[in-house]
C-alpha cells in the first residue's frame, strides 16, 4: 500500500488571540451490510452547534467519549474558540438511508463553508465502518467534504474505532489518523484527547507523514480482544516500537481490526503509522504488518455449541457467563434472538440472568400490567424475521423502569444512556430484561438499576461480542466466559454470510491467500 501524500506546508499566520479556531464535526455510527437500513431516527445522539459542546462538558455526557476526550484536553491546554457543526452517533446498525445521510451532509457543508477561511484546525470524529445504502465509504465522503471546502491547509485530525475498515481516502484526507487501541473500547476519552494534542503539534507546524498498509485478513470478531491473543500483541508491539523512536519521529501506531460484516471492498487489517518521520514511519509500518501476517492463524473463531452451552449453565460449579457474540446489538444484530433463552429455559436452567432483549412491544405490555402481575410473555410477537423467532413463556413482572441510566462501567462509563421503557421478567428460573430502545448488554447497570443482585446469579448472559468484557469482568473472568455458537447477524463464522464486495481471496475464508508484503 503506497504512502499517503502530503500536503504542502500552509502559508504562515499568526494565531488568533482568542487561541486556534477549530471545527468539530462527527459521523459515528458501525454499519452490517446484512442488517435492515438505519433511518434518520436511529441516530439517537444528534448535536448541532453549542449543544456538542454542552455536552461534551457535562458530567454524564450523551456522545460517546472521543468529543468529550477532545473537548476537556483542549480546555486545559490553553485558550482556543470551537466551531461545532454537527456530531451525529447511533448503535450499530444496517446502512443509513442516503438520503438522511445526505441531509447530515448539507448540515456540514453548510456549517464548514460559513467557516471557510475562518479555522485554524478541524477536528472529525468518525467510526470508520459506516455505509449508506449508496456508498461505502461515508466517512471518506465527510473527509473529503472537509478538505474541499476548508482547503488542504487547514489541519484535519480524525479519530476512528479500530473496527475501521480503512479506505485509501480516510487516509488521505487527513492529517493525523487516530485509531482506539482497546477492544473492548476503554480508551476513547483518551484518544479524543491525543486527537487534540496532535492537532496542537500540527497548528504549531509540524507535518505528519502517514505509512498505510492493508493485509488480507478480515478476523472473526471474538479474535480481536485487546488484553491477549494476536491483536494485543501487534497493538503492544507498535506502541513499545513507537515509545523507543520517540515523537519526533512517530507521533501515533493505529492498528485497524476492521470489520467483516461491512463487507466493503477495502475490508481488511489495516496498519496505519502517523509521524514527521517518513523513512521511520514506512519502516514501523512494513515491520507490524509482517508481524500481523505471521500470527494469520491465529484470527479465528473458538465457540462452544449451544448444547454444550446449556449442560455447563446446568451442572457447572461456578458461575458463568454466556455471550451470545452472534446477536450483538454492537455489530448490528437486533438483540432480540432467542436460541439461547429457548433452550436454557426448555432446560430447566435455574438462578440465570439474561440482558438485555430488545422488545419494545413486550416491554410496553409489561408496564401496561403492572408490577408482579402474572402473564403470557411472546417475544416477537409480530411473526419471524430472519434470526428472530418467537417464542412464548408464562411470565411474571419482576421490575419496572423508565430506563434512563447513567454507565458504570465499560464503554458506558458515565455516559447517559436511554434504554426506553424496561422490564425484568421472570421466566421460571430465569430473569430477562427486556429493553424498548436496542443496545448491547455492555454494563452491569441496565441490570442493577431495576434491584437485580449479579453477582448472586449461576449464570448470565449477555447479547454483546465483546464491549460486555469491560463492564462484568467483575463478576466473571475470561475463563468463566463462554462464547456461544448460534445463528444471527453478527456470527463470528464467517462462512455462513453471502459476502458481495469483500475482498477476495481473503483469510480466514480462503485458505489459499497469499500477500507478498
Amino acid at each position: 500500500m503506497t504512502a499517503a501524500p502530503e500536503a504542502a506546508p500552509p502559508p504562515q499566520a499568526a494565531t488568533p488571540s482568542g487561541g486556534p479556531r477549530i471545527a468539530l464535526l462527527g459521523f459515528s455510527i458501525e454499519c452490517n451490510r446484512f442488517a435492515p437500513a438505519a433511518t434518520a431516527e436511529d441516530f439517537r445522539v444528534r448535536l448541532e452547534g453549542e449543544a456538542i459542546l454542552a455536552d461534551a462538558r457535562s458530567r454524564a455526557p450523551r456522545a460517546l467519549a472521543e468529543m468529550p476526550g477532545f473537548v476537556q484536553a483542549m480546555d486545559k491546554a490553553g485558550p482556543w474558540q470551537p466551531r461545532p457543526i454537527l456530531l451525529a452517533m447511533a448503535e450499530p446498525n444496517g446502512p443509513v438511508e442516503h438520503a438522511a445521510f445526505a441531509a447530515m451532509m448539507a448540515t456540514w457543508r453548510a456549517g464548514l463553508e460559513a467557516l471557510r477561511g475562518q479555522v485554524d484546525g478541524a477536528y472529525c470524529v468518525l467510526h470508520g465502518a459506516g455505509l449508506t445504502t449508496e456508498l461505502d465509504d461515508p466517512e471518506g465522503a465527510l473527509q473529503t467534504l472537509v478538505r474541499e471546502v476548508l482547503g488542504p491547509h487547514v489541519p484535519l485530525v480524525c479519530s476512528y474505532d479500530l473496527h475501521a475498515n480503512v479506505s485509501d481516502v480516510m487516509v488521505r484526507d487527513c492529517d493525523a489518523f487516530v485509531g482506539y487501541r482497546t477492544n473492548p473500547h476503554l480508551d476513547m476519552r483518551e484518544r479524543g484527547m491525543e486527537s487534540a494534542a496532535l492537532l496542537r503539534r500540527l497548528l504549531a507546524g509540524e507535518r505528519f507523514h502517514r505509512a498505510f498498509r492493508r493485509l488480507p485478513i478480515v478476523a472473526p470478531s471474538v479474535s480481536l480482544l485487546t488484553s491477549e491473543g494476536p491483536y494485543a500483541e501487534i497493538i503492544n508491539l507498535g506502541q513499545a516500537r513507537a515509545n523507543v523512536l520517540g515523537a519526533p519521529k512517530v507521533a501515533n501506531v493505529s492498528v485497524m481490526a476492521g470489520f467483516a460484516y461491512g463487507d466493503t471492498p477495502f475490508n481488511g487489517f489495516a496498519i496505519i503509522v502517523t509521524g514527521p518521520d517518513q523513512a521511520a514511519c514506512e519502516a514501523l509500518a512494513d515491520e507490524l504488518a509482517r508481524a500481523s501476517w505471521e500470527r494469520r492463524a491465529r484470527f479465528v473463531a473458538k465457540l462452544t455449541s449451544l448444547r454444550e452451552a446449556v449442560e455447563r449453565a446446568v451442572t457447572s460449579e461456578v458461575p458463568l457467563c454466556f455471550a451470545d457474540v452472534a446477536d450483538n446489538p454492537g455489530g448490528g444484530g437486533r438483540g432480540n434472538t432467542m436460541y439461547i433463552l429457548e433452550a436454557f429455559h426448555k432446560a430447566g436452567v435455574q438462578d440465570a440472568l439474561f440482558g438485555i432483549i430488545h422488545d419494545p412491544e413486550l416491554a410496553a405490555e409489561a408496564h401496561a400490567l403492572g408490577q408482579g402481575a402474572s402473564f403470557t410473555a411472546r417475544f416477537n410477537r409480530g411473526g419471524a424475521q430472519g434470526f428472530s423467532k418467537p417464542f412464548s413463556a408464562p411470565a411474571t413482572v419482576r421490575a419496572l423502569s423508565g430506563g434512563k441510566v447513567a454507565g458504570r462501567r465499560g464503554i458506558f462509563a458515565n455516559t447517559a444512556i436511554e434504554l426506553g421503557p424496561t422490564a425484568a421478567l421472570t421466566l421460571g428460573g430465569i430473569t430477562v430484561v427486556v429493553v424498548s430502545r436496542r443496545t448491547q448488554c455492555a454494563d452491569p447497570v441496565f441490570l442493577e438499576h431495576l434491584g437485580i443482585d449479579i453477582a448472586s446469579a449461576r449464570a448470565l448472559v449477555v447479547k454483546s461480542r465483546g464491549h460486555f468484557r469491560g463492564g462484568f469482568d467483575e463478576f466473571f473472568s475470561a475463563p468463566r466466559i463462554i462464547e456461544v455458537d448460534v445463528p444471527g447477524l453478527t456470527s463470528p463464522v464467517l462462512d455462513r454470510f453471502e459476502w458481495k464486495k469483500l475482498p477476495r481471496p481473503v483469510l480466514p475464508l480462503d485458505p489459499e491467500t497469499r500477500w507478498g508484503g
